[in-house]
Parts: C-alpha cells; sequence; structure tokens
C-alpha cells in the first residue's frame, strides 16, 4: 500500500484494555501528520468512553480497519493475535503492544501471517528509541569497549494500582506476572545494542507476601550466544515510597571498558515529607522515546519499509521470556527455543 505524501496517515486503535492507550491517543491525536480515524474495542463501554475522550468515532473492528492504513493494538496480552490477526486480513500495518504473544506457537504464527500478508508487524519497545541507548549504541559499535564481557540490566518496578486491581498481574489475560511483564524489554535492548541472542536461560521467580498470585520477584540468568552472561532483575518489588517509573538501566562489561546506560536518565526526584504525596517520584524532562517510535511506525508505513522493532524481534524476546517461565518450572536452565520465521513446506 503507497500512502500518498499528500495527505495523513490514518491510523486507528484496537481496543484500549492497555494503560499505554492513553498516552499514544493523545499523540495521535496532537500531530498533523496523522489523522486519527477512531478506536474500537470489544469492551463497548470502555472504547466508547475513550472515543468520547479524544473527540473519535467508534466503530466496529472492520469498518475501523477498511478506513486505516496502520492500527495501534492495545488489548489485554492474550488477546493481541485476534487484532493482529484481523488487521493483517485487512492490509492493515501494526505496532502492537508487547509482548507479542503468551505462548510461542501464537508469536510465530502472528510473525509469519503478516509477513505473508506483506503487512509491517512492529512492536510497542520504547528503549532503543531513548536518546541514552541511541548514544550507547554508537559507543559500543565504535569498540569503546572491547569484546563483551558481561551485560547485567535491571527493570525493576513497584506493585502499582494496575497490578493490583487490573489485568496486567491476571493470567487468564496477561499470561504472567513480572516476567512477561517486564523481560522484553531489557532482553529487545541487549539484542538491539550488541547483536547477540540469549540462548539458555535460568529464572528465580517468586510472589512477595500480600502480593498477586503471579510472580512479583524475578531474577533471570542467561547467557548470549557469544558466551556473555547477562543477568536481569526485572522484579515488581520496590518499597511503596520508590520512584517507580523510569527504571530500565543496562551495563555493558567488556575488556577494555565499561558502559552503562539508564534510559530514561533525564530525571529529577523529587522528596516530600510533608502533604499528601509524601515519598519519592520522578519528574522527567528528556526527550519522549514513544513519540521516536511512533515516528519510526508512521515513517515504515510511508515507506513501505521494516520498523525499527519488528515481529521478528517480538517472536525471539518472547521466546526468551517464556523460556524463563521453563526454566522456573523445571527448576535450572533451559535452552531457548527459536521457531523458524520463514512458511515451512
Amino acid at each position: 500500500m503507497t500512502i500518498d505524501t499528500g495527505r495523513p496517515v490514518r491510523i486507528g486503535v484496537l481496543s484500549t484494555a492497555h494503560v499505554h492507550t492513553d498516552e499514544f491517543a493523545g499523540l495521535l491525536s496532537q500531530r498533523e501528520d496523522v489523522e486519527f480515524v477512531g478506536l474500537t474495542d470489544d469492551d463497548e463501554q470502555r472504547g466508547r468512553k475513550a472515543a468520547d475522550k479524544y473527540g473519535v468515532p467508534f466503530m466496529s473492528r472492520d469498518e475501523l480497519l477498511s478506513r486505516c492504513d496502520g492500527a495501534l493494538v492495545f488489548s489485554t496480552n492474550t488477546t493481541h493475535g485476534k487484532w493482529v490477526r484481523a488487521a493483517a486480513a485487512a492490509g492493515v500495518h501494526v505496532l502492537c503492544e508487547k509482548p507479542l504473544a503468551t505462548n510461542l506457537e501464537e508469536a510465530r504464527d502472528l510473525a509469519v501471517t503478516c509477513e505473508t500478508a506483506g503487512i509491517n508487524l512492529a512492536m510497542l519497545m520504547p528503549l532503543p528509541f531513548s536518546e541514552p541507548a541511541c548514544r550507547a549504541k554508537r559507543v559500543y559499535e565504535d569498540g569503546a569497549i572491547g569484546d563483551l564481557a558481561m551485560a547485567i540490566g535491571t527493570n525493576r518496578a513497584r506493585l502499582r494500582n494496575r497490578h493490583e486491581t487490573g489485568w496486567s498481574a491476571d493470567v487468564e489475560h496477561a499470561g504472567g506476572g513480572a516476567v512477561m511483564d517486564h523481560t522484553v524489554h531489557i532482553v529487545g535492548l541487549v539484542r538491539w545494542l550488541t547483536g547477540c541472542e540469549v540462548v539458555s536461560v535460568h529464572a528465580e521467580l517468586a510472589t512477595m507476601q500480600d502480593g498477586p498470585e503471579t510472580e512479583t520477584i524475578n531474577v533471570l540468568s542467561m547467557e548470549l550466544d557469544d558466551g556473555t552472561p547477562f543477568t536481569l532483575d526485572g522484579s515488581w518489588d520496590r518499597p511503596e515510597q520508590w520512584h517507580y517509573w523510569g527504571d530500565a538501566t543496562l551495563e555493558l562489561i567488556g575488556d577494555e571498558g565499561d558502559l552503562y546506560l539508564d534510559c530514561f536518565d533525564y530525571t529529577f526526584h523529587e522528596t516530600r515529607d510533608t502533604g499528601d504525596n509524601q515519598g519519592i517520584s520522578s519528574i522527567y524532562w528528556g526527550e519522549e522515546p514513544n513519540i521516536a517510535l511512533l515516528d519510526d511506525f508512521l515513517l515504515s508505513i510511508r515507506e513501505e519499509q521494516e520498523p525499527k522493532i519488528s515481529g521478528r524481534d517480538g517472536l525471539y524476546e518472547a521466546a526468551v521470556c517464556l523460556a524463563a517461565y521453563e526454566s522456573a518450572a523445571a527448576g535450572g536452565p533451559v535452552a531457548v527455543e527459536y521457531p523458524p520465521i520463514a512458511e515451512e513446506g
């Protein structure tokens, strides 16, 4: 599909279940190069409320897709598939929330379906679009730290209302807990920065007292395909008064240097000991990576080129996440299975 450069890209929203819907709907509403066509949801009340908020029509799924060049999927994790397949069948490019799917067969099928349909499947993974990550990639590729010897990542948070009262800690809708929510971000960042794949995972999982039934604590010990050890703490275990937003860090240790990046480094920490908002909070003042991510998706539609973070990336990162659960069940390390994307036969 070739987009006339004289008109905005027509974008719709498929489902409003995810907490990120609000931010991206706001971004779509503000852009002159986008026509925010409307949204749909299988929860009609929720969808109509969002449509009223942004001044766009609420439509049936098929009607919306018939009017779109691209669509953003903000459904629950376990229902990504039905929305992505519907968009692919309509020839509409897709930007999908992570994880791509909560089982490996589904993740592969979605990647294959989109490639077969000739549409772009992009993943909503903002970390490679952050300015600190982009600088770190330039430094790494210049060979400043020599050969990689160790990778250490964190993507921690405290339990939030959406974990305790929403669906993101409900296995039926989320497919898991902290592992499903946080693993893909830092694994994706390591893959993008280094070009290495995770070949094995040893996961230690736990659930905090009085927390949700899903795992809230996870530490993953992994190995990259060049033999480099890689550890990740992606737990929901920060204290109540912690500035939970914006913890996405990675340290790459080489034989000639050490590279540390904080993807949300442009942050002030505000501490209050009186009033209603006591504790520590984060005030982010840097460039918003979600804007650059949306720019990339729109460019991939206009130029008919692969997005920076594609469905293939979504498949490989989901594979690591799912291997972590397999490891926890087995009580030891497991190899990561990467199914082929090319159609068999």
